[in-house]
């Protein structure tokens, strides 16, 4: 018999989002029956939480003190092919949809046969770019919402939900399914944006959360102590988001996972029209959460749980379902699906293990590095967490985090340090060179941007742009360097 993978990725996506994790406000019902036939992964862990550095670390199977990256930048000391490349040497027939934001290869093959890319900004070789230029609303510029200063502002999508980023990778992953040889064994990515932000559901998905009724993002009265742990560009309080517009943001983040959640019981549907369902291992993951509100705070790049935690679900054929409080990572997923497929490898290679075959122990997080850098250790029921910046570690004992529980005399707390401490000298990571200008000397870093984040605009179509507009009217279109940050 053959078989089959497809391995689905939601981008930005916390676990607590999806009703199998226990979230009676949201819409998931695909993700939900999808669970019920699974094995729920309730303590898994991000090993980066930021997009670049994760989906690389799932990519190689290695933590980001190995693979070099440890931030949405091209650096990397990671030299091997990737499980997908193992896979479809294998003799699997592979295909890849949607965004994998290794910016180093952006639109190569990254191992598969076939690739349809939708990455997060537009790009004369970008193949949803391409689609949306040819298409009648070739005139929507910021398919994937306006960000830049709108980052944190829901939107409507300009787009309908017939040519929205989230349905064209529902319908490249159906159109694989019904036209694949089912005498093949298939190895299929479908990997979804949204919900990343800008939070921009089409029409009329936009009005699936109208309610005030929203529970209010967690902040408890030790947020002030916590705060050296989020990433200040998104502070609430600095971006001047308040309690209604946090519980707005919600309410288009849910709406924007309820259309990801759609598509994924389409392609789950085609998978069982096909009648390859009862043959297929169905792993659903994120690359990392978002702390939406929480201890006021928007964004990842943080360790505490709304941005590090992240969903895990896995139907294997011929397994039950069953929850599991293990601590896991996507530095598993690699060695998993080998196992899985029997495909042989060389268990050096890989930081995770085969946790179809064996329970998870603890697991390993990072962000940026050196004397910015800030350090995971995180098992089933706690954590150990090292911010460079502040030489500071935090304990928690508990999700939601509230209370550093640090102390020297605590024996576990210890036991953690130690391993952490091992894990941040062994940091394979390079600080890049301070910019410098023309008279040699460094560049002094811009303030931060009052609306969050540097220009992060599409500017592959300027020209276009300015070209719908008349004269005498000229529209800002400056971006960092005046290409894609990426």
């Amino acid at each position: 018999m053959p078989k089959h993978v497809l391995l689905i990725i939601s981008d930005q996506c916390r676990a607590d989002a999806i009703g199998a994790y226990g979230n009676e406000y949201a819409k998931t019902p695909a993700l939900d029956s999808l669970a019920s036939e699974a094995t729920v992964f309730d303590r898994a862990v991000t090993p980066s939480p930021v997009c670049v550095p994760a989906r690389l670390c799932m990519l190689a199977g290695q933590y980001a003190n190995r693979t070099g990256n440890s931030n949405n930048n091209p650096s990397l000391m990671y030299e091997g092919d990737g499980v997908y490349s193992a896979i479809t040497k294998a003799g699997y027939d592979s295909c890849c949809v949607g965004k994998m934001h290794h910016v180093w290869d952006r639109y190569g093959s990254l191992g598969f046969n076939k690739r349809y890319t939708q990455e997060e900004l537009s790009d004369p070789e970008d193949d949803y770019t391409r689609y949306i230029t040819e298409s009648p609303y070739k005139y929507v510029f910021d398919y994937n919402g306006q960000r830049s200063e709108m980052y944190y502002v829901p939107q409507v999508s300009q787009l309908p939900a017939e040519a929205h980023p989230t349905q064209w990778i529902g319908d490249r992953s159906v159109e694989f399914i019904n036209e694949f040889d089912t005498d093949k064994n298939m190895f299929l990515v479908s990997s979804f944006i949204h919900p990343h932000p800008p939070f921009c559901p089409p029409a009329p998905w936009n009005k699936l959360f109208r309610s005030e009724d929203i529970p209010d993002p967690f902040i408890p009265e030790t947020t002030p102590e916590l705060k050296p742990l989020f990433h200040k560009p998104f502070d609430c309080d600095r971006l001047d988001i308040s309690r209604l517009d946090a519980k707005r943001l919600k309410n288009f983040y849910y709406a924007s996972l309820s259309f990801v959640d759609y598509q994924i019981g389409r392609i789950v549907s085609a998978l069982k029209e096909k009648r390859m369902y009862d043959d297929t291992l169905i792993l659903f993951v994120s690359d990392h959460g978002e702390c939406l509100g929480d201890y006021r705070n928007m964004g990842k790049r943080s360790m505490i749980s709304s941005a590090s935690r992240i969903p895990f679900i896995m139907k294997v054929p011929g397994k039950e379902a069953c929850r599991r409080s293990d601590a896991v990572s996507l530095v598993d997923i690699a060695p998993t699906l080998l196992s899985y497929l029997g495909i042989p490898y060389d268990a050096a290679e890989f930081d995770g293990k085969d946790i179809l075959n064996n329970k998870g122990d603890l697991v390993f997080s990072q962000y940026d590095c050196k004397e910015k850098g800030v350090y995971m250790c995180a098992g089933s029921e706690d954590k150990l967490i090292y911010n460079a910046e502040e030489q500071k570690y935090y304990y928690f004992d508990e999700i939601p985090e509230v209370y550093n529980k640090y102390s020297e005399d605590n024996e576990r707390v210890m036991q953690l340090k130690a391993l952490l401490d091992a894990h941040i000298a062994a940091d394979r990571n390079v600080k890049p060179p301070k910019k410098l200008g023309p008279d040699g000397k460094p560049i002094k870093k811009k303030k931060i941007n009052p609306f969050g984040v540097s220009r992060i605009d599409h500017v592959c179509r300027s020209d276009e742009e300015r070209a719908r507009m008349p004269e005498g009217y000229s529209i800002d279109l400056q971006s960092v360097d005046g290409k894609n940050p990426w």
